[in-house]
């Protein structure tokens, strides 16, 4: 893939699922990659050991990306790893945390969903800016959830999605006259852990069937298409939510 040998790149939340793929996909093009973890201690090593196979540079920093401290030791061990400039960043750290009514959620959980999918964007995008060069490339991953709501009991996690899409295209039109784009991938219904935690099997396989593709999406589907969002291959596209969800919903 085009402009992604020897560059630098953080994956927060890229120890697993969609994480781990695009933590794979990336270096397989060339990469350089820090692969944040938080929970994820064995998949992240896991992650590593599958890099280092076929000869792919990478490195594994543990962090929680709504906490200042962790995310300045995130961007610090990454340039001492990989030198002063950071190309790309996909911004992956996210969750659903539970499935709550209005009527069940109180202020704390509210916050805390939306620090985790939102003010994570926030943060890490913040501290890693002063680095991006000329070039560069920020994804972030919203959901489909951002289009159309939610499932049940996922007000929050759908709020905070369509925050980080709009938060995209505003940072497009600010970071566009400086070369740095930025971009959101929004997945449908993909087959992950986090489906296997918050989605019952017979609503999966209803979505599946509703899907014009009659199947789930894997996590590797959508870490092709954020390496080619990181890519030079797309280098005119910028402020784009790009919606991968085997023609679930159209824009």
């Amino acid at each position: 893939m085009k402009g992604l040998k020897n560059k630098t790149a953080i994956v927060t939340g890229g120890a697993r699922d969609i994480g781990k793929e695009t933590s794979i996909k990336l270096a397989k093009e060339g990469a350089k990659v820090c692969i944040n973890y938080f929970s994820s201690a064995k998949e992240a090593e896991e992650t590593l050991n599958a890099i280092k196979e076929f000869g792919g540079e990478a490195i594994t920093v543990r962090g929680d990306m709504t906490n200042q401290k962790d995310i300045e030791n995130l961007v610090a061990k990454t340039r001492e790893a990989f030198g002063e400039e950071i190309h790309i960043l996909v911004n992956n750290v996210g969750g659903l945390v539970a499935r709550k009514t209005m009527n069940e959620m109180d202020w704390d959980f509210w916050d805390k969903v939306i620090k985790l999918n939102l003010g994570s964007v926030f943060l890490v995008t913040k501290a890693v800016l002063p680095y991006i060069p000329e070039g560069g490339s920020i994804i972030n991953l919203s959901s489909l959830a951002a289009r159309d709501g939610g499932g049940p009991g996922a007000a929050a996690y759908a709020t905070s999605k369509g925050g980080v899409l709009t938060f995209t295209r505003s940072l497009a039109k600010e970071f566009g006259p400086k070369g740095i784009r930025v971009n959101c991938v929004s997945p449908g219904m993909i087959n992950t852990t986090f489906h296997d935690t918050f989605t019952k099997p017979e609503v999966r396989t209803k979505v599946a069937a509703a899907t014009p593709l009659r199947r789930e999406g894997e996590a590797y589907e959508v870490a092709d298409l954020i390496a080619y969002l990181a890519s030079d291959e797309s280098s005119f596209i910028t402020g784009a939510s790009v919606e991968i969800n085997g023609g679930l919903y159209f824009i």
